[in-house]
């Protein structure tokens, strides 16, 4: 790459984009692509990607095209462009005839930056026909995991890909991906042909995200608490397993005064555009959601992101989570986990479809994610070192801001275990945690009453503990595999490390769970109603004032384009001008996230908002 490129490139950073330097990789990434070649870039949400291919796109001759699953983000992906001064356009299947000739009309004139597309239009030979007419800057293929058999329901489409290479062996071609686990990142790079591409692996490390995994006790409060006390009047995802929960949280949610709505496969497709479309271009709407939300929403002040059913993965815990706080400002990964979702998750994967090698697969990625709930180390330093990359404590964790207490629990588990063996063998009696909870305290109940466990030598041998400290107990050593959990009913049976802790050859060590303390970490004073978000950062109250009112004129402008709010200016860009109080056009170009082109359209009335300060 020449001097002049690697200037433009620059200069492209600062007058379009608003930043003054590249971050991590992001400069090699660029250098490397303007030059002609192909890359491989894993990055996590938030960590830039879309620039690693946006800014070569500017800077070569030619119009770049960016393969992006998810049709209904396309519109916003270019109104984003659009709003910096980049000629961007999307072909897909919500626009007229009329409107398709003229995109069309407009990438042979070489009238545009950047071109986006679905993968499905992209493999058809016409579509390649028509992309050979004119002049292709760059072939960029985001979300590029969906190639993997861990993908999405777009893998088929992404499988085709692979004839770029042949069809525009000339053309440079980056492949980016957030989900990077060292399977993925070596099956994408088979199937997309893209062997002989330099590779760029930027850190996982989402600083700014605090990691929590508290213990279930009633998540639907827990979670009303965590979001009234911490996160009033924000914008979050909250993620659930089945549609069912989701429909009913989020209608628990909207009574206690959040806005709050739902989004799962099953709702109308009218629906699901809406309540997208008000948690893209509105402030403070939260989103109940299953897994298939979220992917592609390159929405900048998520605050939180919250999980009230145990992922299925690290990986995809990791993802979900990377989807708060991609501006860089403080905000949270909040779950709340517990007994139930470890025999849940098993069950499943037992009675799934798929052979014995792909349950085996799917055990071992549910084994990981127990680990990182169950850790009494920093969280952030297992889920880094799953994506194999090594770190220190980070401090910003719910493991290191409040050190876990162990215990050992050798002489508990071994009472455990024997309940278990003594109703197996003289009573032939399996049940779940329930049951055992039951007989371990002594609590006689009908099933014990008539089956005469109060006659095992194992009643009540644990009665000094608490229902909930016994299915804590249950919780950890099933998440060790010493227990595992069978059939509908979740039954209990002894694993295969069970033998050595019954003989007293191993101690076992557990964590303490900690005792509720509902209220005690509020940040932001909560309420009745609906709740003004304050700022993601400390402020004084004037700073405060200004952060809202910036954020209604933002409000104001991002209706009247119809664009997202943070199309017109991100939080962090808005913290920035709060912090600077710019009182001249060249002190507000200064601040990180204002190019050019929004310095012209907004900067007198951002500027005028700033001398006036905040309205009594």
């Amino acid at each position: 790459m020449t001097t002049a490129s690697i200037d433009t490139a620059r200069s492209v950073l600062s007058d379009v984009f608003g930043y003054d330097s590249f971050r991590g990789e992001q400069e090699a990434v660029v250098e490397h692509v303007i030059a002609g070649g192909d890359a491989v870039v894993l990055m996590p949400t938030g960590g830039g990607k879309s620039l690693c291919y946006q800014i070569p796109s500017i800077v070569r001759e030619g119009t770049g095209v960016v393969v992006s699953p998810l049709i209904a983000l396309m519109a916003d992906q270019v109104a984003a462009l659009e709003n910096l001064g980049v000629r961007a356009a999307y072909l897909n299947s919500t626009l007229d005839l009329e409107r398709v000739r003229e995109v069309e009309r407009q990438y042979l004139a070489g009238e545009l930056d950047v071109l986006y597309m679905a993968p499905e239009r992209l493999v058809l030979p016409r579509t390649q026909d028509f992309l050979a007419r004119g002049r292709i800057a760059l072939f960029a293929i985001d979300e590029a995991h969906c190639v993997s058999q861990w993908g999405h329901d777009f893998r088929s489409d992404y499988l085709g890909l692979h004839v770029l290479a042949e069809r525009f062996p000339d053309t440079p071609r980056v492949a980016l991906t957030a989900t990077a686990t060292r399977a993925t990142h070596a099956e994408l790079t088979e199937r997309l042909s893209l062997q002989d591409a330099r590779h760029f692996v930027a850190s996982f490390d989402r600083s700014n995200i605090e990691y929590r995994i508290v213990p279930k006790d009633g998540p639907r409060a827990q979670l009303l608490e965590f979001i009234t006390t911490e996160h009033p009047g924000d914008t979050g995802i909250v993620y659930c397993l089945s549609r069912r929960s989701v429909d009913q949280l989020a209608e628990a949610l909207r009574a206690k005064g959040i806005d709050a709505v739902p989004y799962h496969a099953g709702l109308p497709q009218e629906v699901r555009a809406a309540n997208q479309g008000r948690f893209l271009r509105e402030d403070g709407v939260v989103v109940v959601a299953t897994i298939a939300f979220g992917m592609g929403i390159d929405k900048p002040d998520v605050r939180f992101v919250a999980h009230v059913d145990l992922p299925r993965s690290v990986e995809g815990y990791y993802q979900e989570t990377g989807r708060a706080g991609r501006d860089g400002l403080p905000s949270t990964a909040w779950m709340a986990y517990g007994l139930g979702d470890v025999v849940s998750q098993r069950r499943l994967i037992e009675s799934g479809e798929g052979d014995e090698a792909f349950k085996r697969r799917s055990m071992s990625h549910l084994d990981a994610m127990l680990a990182l709930c169950e850790t009494v180390d920093c969280r952030r330093v297992q889920l880094l070192r799953y994506f194999d990359e090594e770190s220190g404590p980070c401090g910003n964790c719910d493991t290191c801001k409040t050190p876990p207490q162990t215990w050992d629990a050798t002489v508990d588990v071994q009472k455990l275990l024997s309940a278990i063996i003594r109703l197996d063998r003289e009573r032939d009696q399996r049940f779940g945690s329930g049951q055992i909870v039951d007989v371990l305290r002594g609590k006689a109940n009908d099933r014990s009453t008539s089956s005469r466990h109060e006659e095992l030598s194992v009643w009540g041998v644990g009665a000094e503990r608490t229902e909930a400290q016994w299915r804590a107990v249950i919780r950890q050593v099933l998440a060790r595999g010493l227990l595992q959990s069978h059939g509908d009913y979740g039954v209990l049976v002894l694993g295969e490390g069970a033998g050595p802790v019954l003989r007293g050859e191993e101690t076992v060590f557990l964590r303490e769970d900690p005792v509720s303390k509902r209220g005690s970490r509020s940040r932001r004073a909560g309420g009745s109603g609906r709740a003004a978000a304050a700022p993601p950062v400390d402020l004084d109250p004037a700073d405060a004032a200004l952060f809202e009112e910036l954020r209604t004129w933002r409000a104001e402008q991002a209706k009247e384009q119809g664009v997202p709010a943070y199309v017109v200016f991100n939080d962090a860009t808005l913290y920035g001008i709060v912090e600077a109080k710019p009182t001249t056009l060249g002190e507000l170009g200064d601040i990180s996230g204002v190019g050019l082109k929004k310095l012209e359209r907004y900067g007198e009335a951002v500027l005028g908002i700033a001398a006036a300060g905040p309205r009594e």
